[in-house]
């Protein structure tokens, strides 16, 4: 018997595959060929963590539209009894302040060029990663990736969809000479990969190899440093060598609430995954029966609101917040934002706790080992920087930093930004249930909280809980819904003063991936992605 008593059927309304089970190992990506790597070296006889770190190193090649080796990473890794977490976000460069930002012309923080780049994270993370708890050499570990770099791979359709986009966008903001080099990389023949069409990239080849060999040393305090702090400089951009030298991942304590008898595990902020876990705290005081009542929705989107509206105004680098994570947590706060939510859609605005949003992998094993890992460069393809022979696609975190001196979040040099990318893990008396999580910007958390009460709640199968049609608070009033969303709920939300809108792209719903384990049997369980090209490998 699972821990989670779910229903073994399909969602009724999702265009759905069924859930996937198996006893030696399992890997859930968006994507096959990453799958297909991390379950290469678990038969190879390495552990969750060397899955997930090849899996996540793959990623960076054969789905650069949402990650890249520039870009941040974090970790949530279940090892020999304990929940670890693993914060691989990286530190605005020293030199920026909002003054030199001004001074530069810019009253917002820009979404493109150098000036949102802080110091990327997910080298160091793989090799902290394989230092601590990896079973095999970080070379034998990252070998997939590099093989897929230097002889390419065949782009998928969804891919290939987000590819274009990037690509038409790219073409019309990017005119600066510094943005040459992401054309010559992610455009070659000038435009974007068709579905099956073949994309490599040597650089990004030799680049993996480096950090392979050097345990990401030259990623940091070497060549690869060099050509990044270099190409910085010429541009007028902030991050020095100094930065990138300075760098180190952070292993944090997870933060958690108890919801319905399971722990939903978080990493602190600075990540949002205190979003997820404020809404579920509010929820958890409503008794919920009936998934497609729109009741259930109402309050679903109700407490997202005033989640997203307490962190965006509170959260930061945890150390700079003014309210600490337990006091946004507590059950006293809960309630009081609970007590807040009526019949009628309101307009949120953030509280105060004293007076009282990628690509995402799971990874298991068969010692009971199991990760939860995502990365990313933020807003697809990042920056759009690409440093010259290297084929790094350096992120663009630091446009999340606000500019009012004021705000808790403001930009300082040598802090770490408000960061959407969330691993989420689930656990129940003290024994793991396992990985979950869902990609895509502000909507991680609402795809946290929507797949958690589709499994507790209402006892969806892991596949079932992720082809769920989901909703998203976008600001205000303003809810989009999936078109797959019953409409007669829809038009019922409409009534309360939610503004709804139907979307068309499935992809702006997040793409989640989702393994449980049975605590006798040892049996694993994954649901995966069916908004995109989402696989299972498993043995």
């Amino acid at each position: 018997m699972f821990v989670l008593s779910f229903q073994h059927q399909f969602y009724p309304y999702a265009n759905t595959r069924s859930e996937t089970y198996a006893k030696n190992g399992m890997v859930a990506t968006s994507q096959p060929l990453a799958s297909q790597a991390g379950l290469t070296i678990l038969k190879k006889g390495g552990n969750a963590v060397d899955a997930a770190i090849a899996t996540a190193a793959c990623l960076t090649v054969v789905e650069p539209t949402s990650n890249g080796i520039g870009g941040d990473a974090f970790a949530l890794v279940w090892m020999k009894g304990e929940l670890h977490g693993l914060n691989g976000s990286g530190r605005s460069p020293r030199s920026i302040s909002i003054d030199a930002v001004k001074a530069d012309g810019y009253e917002e923080i820009p979404k493109y060029g150098w000036t949102p780049v802080t110091v990327p994270g997910a080298p160091g993370t793989w090799a902290e990663l394989s230092e601590r708890f990896g079973k095999l050499p970080l070379k034998e570990v990252l070998e997939p990736a590099i093989t897929y770099a230097a002889e390419g791979f065949p782009v998928t359709p969804t891919l290939s969809k987000l590819w274009k986009k990037a690509y038409n966008t790219f073409q019309s903001e990017l005119t600066d000479d510094m943005f040459a080099h992401w054309f010559e990389t992610f455009a070659p023949r000038n435009r974007a990969p068709e579905p099956g069409e073949i994309w490599s990239s040597l650089d990004h080849a030799e680049t993996l190899q480096s950090i392979a060999d050097t345990k990401a040393e030259s990623f940091y305090r070497g060549e690869l440093a060099e050509k990044m702090a270099d190409y910085s400089r010429a541009n007028g951009g902030y991050l020095s060598l100094e930065d990138l030298a300075e760098y180190q991942p952070e292993w944090v304590k997870p933060i958690k609430v108890n919801y319905r008898g399971y722990d939903v595990w978080e990493i602190p902020p600075n990540g949002q995954g205190i979003v997820a876990l404020q809404a579920l705290n509010i929820l958890k005081g409503f008794n919920f029966t009936d998934k497609e009542s729109v009741d259930t929705y109402h309050k679903q989107i109700e407490a997202m609101k005033l989640a997203f509206a307490d962190c965006s105004e509170h959260v930061t680098e945890e150390s700079l917040m003014n309210y600490t994570t337990d006091e946004l947590l507590s059950d006293a706060y809960g309630t009081m934002r609970r007590n807040l939510i009526g019949d009628e859609a309101l307009i949120p605005t953030a509280g105060e706790p004293a007076l009282s949003g990628t690509v995402y992998l799971a990874a298991a094993d068969n010692e009971g080992n199991m990760v939860s890992f995502i990365q990313s460069n933020y807003m697809g393809f990042g920056s759009g920087i690409v440093v010259p022979g290297t084929g790094i696609a350096l992120q663009n975190r630091g446009h999340n930093f606000s500019m009012d001196p004021e705000h808790v979040n403001a930009l300082k040099g040598g802090k770490k930004t408000y960061h959407t990318i969330i691993p989420g893990f689930l656990t129940k008396g003290n024994q793991p249930v396992g990985p979950f999580g869902v990609m895509g910007g502000f909507m991680q958390p609402q795809g946290h909280v929507q797949v958690m009460m589709n499994t507790i709640d209402f006892g969806l199968n892991p596949q079932a809980a992720l082809d769920a049609p989901r909703w998203q608070w976008i600001k205000d009033r303003n809810v989009e819904v999936e078109h797959r969303f019953p409409h007669h709920l829809a038009a019922s939300l409409a009534e309360k003063g939610h503004d709804i809108k139907i979307a068309l792209e499935p992809t702006n719903f997040g793409r989640g991936q989702i393994i449980w384990k049975d605590p006798d049997s040892g049996v694993l369980v994954g649901g995966t992605e069916s908004r995109t090209d989402g696989t299972i490998a498993a043995w």
